[in-house]
């Protein structure tokens, strides 16, 4: 394929990305499978960097680039006021009337909508080119979030000819309900602290350093404001919104234009009952002054418009009986106590179980099984009890009391230093063995094909396994008899699992399941211990002398190492023929050795990995962000703000050309 043939089908591929995203995030009628997005988008992602056709704003950029190391501050044009709040109908009523003795009459309106828990972002666009995303921050000015923003698929990288030349966008960054169980599940696997509810988990997502990694986050977007230069006297809310949408914004169905205040609060009550069936959680209505010449005569105090007011709901709770106190295992050897309670109604669905997440918890709300307690979904989402109704009756339970061994495998427990949580530090019990075997054969770690859930349920109630360590010793004559489990698929699940030994060493870290160590912690530690010997053998000052590894980290890696059980799995490995040594690439030469390089822009012959690539070849290395101590800065077209900090540092600034001439000299 030649370059102009490739442009052409690079820009195809674009407008049927960019129709496909809208036609899911936007409009919600999907026109091609998952699969066929991903094929398209995967060959789009090698003609941009086999014929260099990278531009900004293409769907190949919803991946997220390098990681930054801080974000820089925006004013916003227009402050981002909060709203001030209210509870019950009375307090809406009373800001109806303040708006009629303000403005003199009621020839007004209001605009309705719901009021999203998430975090409130600014977008701005030139030329039909989304350029700028921010946070809220304190109302004046916010952090530039623009590749992070990138990543969210909901928000269009480019809008249509007809819209106007510059604009902003206000609109909310949120997680659905199930999304946010799913990535909680996820953390408490990797024995990560799960996220409180949605809305602090995508306001921690969106201020991540990695754009990569946002990616991975379930994050969506709704728009709920358009900001325009030109003024039109006779434009409403309601105008606005069906402009976003006809834009190519996502805005929420749920919409009301009301003529009255009777009117709003008849819409809220609606709302307060259809809210548990949504897919994402909202915590109340945002009732606005719908026509917009009024703004100014309304005004706004130091912290609020007085043209809008958020109606908050109140918490759906539910009393019932508490009737046992069970305890969960999780991967990582957690022990979480359950309530099992008498099934109730709430919130749209019917609760039988609840977490009281630790020891420390149930002693401070003094929760004993056959209390009556009150119940309510916190976020909306995930059941909890909230307090005991009857404490002080007659023939009380006894206070509960964890117990000094696992209820799943018998061993002791243990508490570590500066943590509420009791945890089973034996690698063979059986809910972790379980958890374990899924995490070390998954895509990200040892990648082996075949080895789902009920595949590993049946080899560990065969007794076919104990520990990931037996996979290595598994035969096809022992697969063949289990359910499902052919010659073929037998003998195919033999070829993956012998595959996967071929895996890098930073996989096989990763794998191991050690507590605190992602995908990022394991490759950088077996980049600097070269060697699984070393790293088990390393101490915690070694450990910490390590960018990306604090104290946590580096007590749980010796801990895991110092288990002699685990040391033994480890050894069972290395016997199976793993690759425990980090293969070293060879340099081609010491040109640009000691020397640390930052890349921007776009280059014209080689995308940012090549040129990383390249670098590394030749003794150099890259860091992402721009500092006194960067030797120099590889530039490309569109460099933005790294070029103008390199040029007030006086680093030098070098093209693709120089940085040639450079290796080639």
């Amino acid at each position: 394929m030649d370059r102009s043939t490739a442009e052409k089908r690079a820009e195809e591929l674009r407008n049927l990305l960019n129709k496909a995203n809208k036609a899911y995030y936007v409009d919600a009628l999907p026109f091609i499978s998952d699969k066929a997005f991903d094929e398209a988008l995967a060959e789009l992602s090698e003609l941009e960097i086999q014929f260099n056709l990278n531009t900004e704003n293409s769907p190949t950029q919803r991946v997220g680039g390098e990681p930054s190391s801080n974000f820089p501050n925006v004013e916003h044009p227009q402050q981002m006021l909060s709203l001030d709040n209210t509870y019950n109908e009375d307090e809406l009523r009373d800001f109806d009337r303040r708006v009629t003795s303000i403005l003199g009459h009621s020839n007004y309106s209001y605009a309705v909508e719901l009021k999203f828990d998430g975090a409130s972002i600014r977008l701005r666009y030139e030329n039909g080119n989304f350029v700028l995303g921010a946070t809220r921050g304190d109302g004046s000015k916010g952090d530039d979030i623009t590749p992070n923003l990138k990543t969210v698929r909901d928000i269009p990288l480019s809008v249509n000819e007809d819209s106007p030349d510059i604009f902003e966008i206000r609109g909310e960054a949120y997680m659905e309900k199930e999304a946010f169980i799913r990535l909680n599940e996820n953390r408490e696997e990797q024995g990560l602290q799960p996220f409180a509810n949605p809305r602090n988990s995508t306001a921690g997502s969106l201020k991540m350093q990695d754009p990569r990694e946002v990616a991975r986050r379930p994050i969506r977007f709704f728009a709920f404001d358009l900001l325009i230069d030109e003024r039109d006297e006779n434009r409403t809310h309601g105008q606005k919104m069906g402009l976003l949408k006809n834009m190519g914004f996502p805005v929420c169905e749920h919409f009301n234009v009301c003529s009255s205040i009777d009117e709003v609060i008849n819409t809220i009550n609606s709302w307060d009952d259809l809210r548990s069936t949504l897919p994402y959680e909202t915590d109340g209505v945002v009732v606005k002054v719908n026509e917009e010449r009024y703004y100014e005569e309304l005004g706004s105090t130091s912290k609020f418009p007085r043209w809008a007011i958020a109606y908050k709901f109140e918490a759906e709770q539910a009393v019932t009986i508490l009737e046992s106190i069970t305890l969960q295992v999780g991967r990582l050897g957690k022990i979480t106590p359950v309530a099992e309670l008498k099934p109730v109604q709430l919130a749209g669905t019917t609760v039988k179980r609840a977490s009281l997440h630790n020891e420390d918890e149930i002693l401070r709300k003094d929760i004993r099984p056959g209390d009556s307690v009150v119940v309510e979904k916190a976020g909306e989402i995930i059941p909890q009890v909230v307090q005991v109704v009857n404490a002080d009756r007659e023939n009380r339970g006894e206070p509960f009391k964890m117990p000094e061994n696992c209820p799943a495998c018998g061993e002791k427990l243990e508490k570590f230093e500066d943590e509420v949580d009791w945890r089973c530090v034996n690698p063979q019990c059986p809910p972790q063995v379980r958890e374990r075997l899924a995490h070390f054969a998954s895509r990200e770690t040892m990648d082996i094909e075949g080895l789902g859930e009920a595949v590993v349920e049946q080899l560990l109630n065969e007794g076919l396994i104990k520990t990931y360590a037996d996979l290595y010793g598994l035969e096809q004559n022992q697969l063949t008899p289990l359910e499902r489990m052919a010659e073929k698929s037998a003998q195919n699940l033999i070829d993956a699992i012998a595959r996967s030994k071929e895996q890098p060493l930073d996989r096989i870290i990763f794998a191991l399941g050690i507590r605190f160590v992602g995908k990022t912690v394991s490759k950088d530690l077996a980049s600097h211990f070269k060697t699984m010997e070393n790293l088990m053998s390393a101490d915690f000052d070694e450990l910490v002398s390590i960018n990306s590894i604090g104290p946590k980290i580096a007590d749980s890696v010796i801990a895991f190492f110092g288990n002699e059980k685990n040391k033994i799995l480890v050894e069972c490995l290395e016997k199976a023929g793993l690759n425990f040594t980090m293969e070293e690439t060879e340099n081609l030469s010491l040109k640009l050795k000691d020397k640390k390089f930052v890349l921007t822009g776009t280059l014209p012959t080689m995308s940012r990995n090549e040129a990383k690539e390249l670098i590394e070849l030749h003794g150099g290395s890259t860091t992402s962000s721009v500092s006194k101590n960067t030797d120099f800065l590889l530039a490309g077209d569109s460099p933005g703000s790294k070029y103008d900090k390199a040029a007030k540092l006086n680093i030098p600034i070098l093209s693709e050309g120089d940085l040639k001439a450079m290796i080639e000299g």
